[in-house]
């Protein structure tokens, strides 16, 4: 169950955005919660009440929090379209020999992210009964994947769907076609490159074990019982490699799966609420998830 207030947030398009707290395996995890707010239009009115929404946020596992942008505008965004929503300020990955980076805790690395946001989605699902739907953004869009699968057979009755933006979700980064490759652009041309993400994820798995493991890093392994599932990413982005890498496994395993990729959009579309490929973002997750 989802533990006492901690807070309140204003947000100008919920209700109220509380901060609360879900007990994890590894210990308290703060969550913040975003209703629908009062006066909702009538087709988002309709909507209050059905499937929550887990929402977790990027940050290559070793940054983000609940004010991030990507967290915070995103999930204000879909509570004005008549959802709940519950972001997630799970445990962030320790970078070696860098122990002040961040909130990141000496030590900290898979599963311990995965089993945070499992423990919010059961919180979140023993109180709403009906289902959840599940979301991720980057790193939070694999961690959000390795849940299902830790979810295993209860995956089908807790989650309605799942929905991943521009994540990440081999331990390796598939080959990046050409047409990839040509339209990177600025800093991420040398930061995401596949050398830089592969260390990324092998700081996160934290062992050579961890990288084979399905529920860290499940591209490439059975996924048959995910629930329908929308991925969403970027034109400029070395990780569509790895999301329509994914989007394939996934229908090579029957499931039921939407796949987009936004015009002259980068990574991290999601964390700049003023651009344009936000709003495209938010009205496919919208969109979608209306149809669950």
């Amino acid at each position: 169950m989802i533990g006492r207030s901690r807070g309140t947030v204003q947000a100008e398009n919920a209700d109220a955005a509380v901060d609360a707290i879900v007990q994890g395996p590894h210990g308290p995890i703060p969550v913040r919660r975003y209703t629908p707010p009062a006066g909702t239009a009538p087709l988002e009115a309709a909507l209050v009440g059905t499937a929550p929404i887990v929402w977790v946020h990027g940050g290559a596992f070793v940054k983000g929090d609940l004010d991030l942008p990507e967290t915070h505008e995103v999930a204000l965004a879909l509570a004005g379209a008549g959802f709940t929503v519950i972001t997630v300020d799970y445990r962030l990955t320790a970078v070696p020999g860098l122990s002040r980076f961040g909130r990141a805790t000496r030590g900290t690395h898979y599963p311990v992210p995965v089993d945070d946001v499992v423990a919010v989605v059961r919180a979140v699902q023993a109180e709403a009964g009906d289902g959840v739907i599940l979301g991720g953004a980057s790193a939070g869009a694999c961690l959000s994947a390795g849940a299902v699968l830790r979810l295993g057979s209860d995956a089908a009755a807790a989650l309605r769907g799942v929905f991943f933006a521009y994540g990440i979700f081999h331990a390796s980064l598939p080959e990046r076609s050409r047409e990839v490759r040509s339209r990177l652009r600025g800093r991420r041309k040398f930061t995401h490159t596949p050398l830089l993400l592969n260390a990324v994820n092998r700081v996160y798995a934290g062992s050579r074990s961890a990288l084979a493991d399905p529920h860290a890093f499940p591209g490439g392994h059975p996924l048959l019982g995910f629930p329908p599932a929308l991925l969403i990413d970027a034109e400029s982005d070395s990780m569509r490699a790895s999301g329509e890498q994914f989007a394939r496994e996934l229908d090579e395993a029957r499931v039921s799966v939407e796949y987009h990729v936004l015009p002259g959009t980068a990574h991290a579309f999601l964390n700049r609420p003023g651009e344009a490929g936000f709003a495209a973002g938010i009205r496919l997750i919208v969109d979608w998830a209306r149809r669950l």
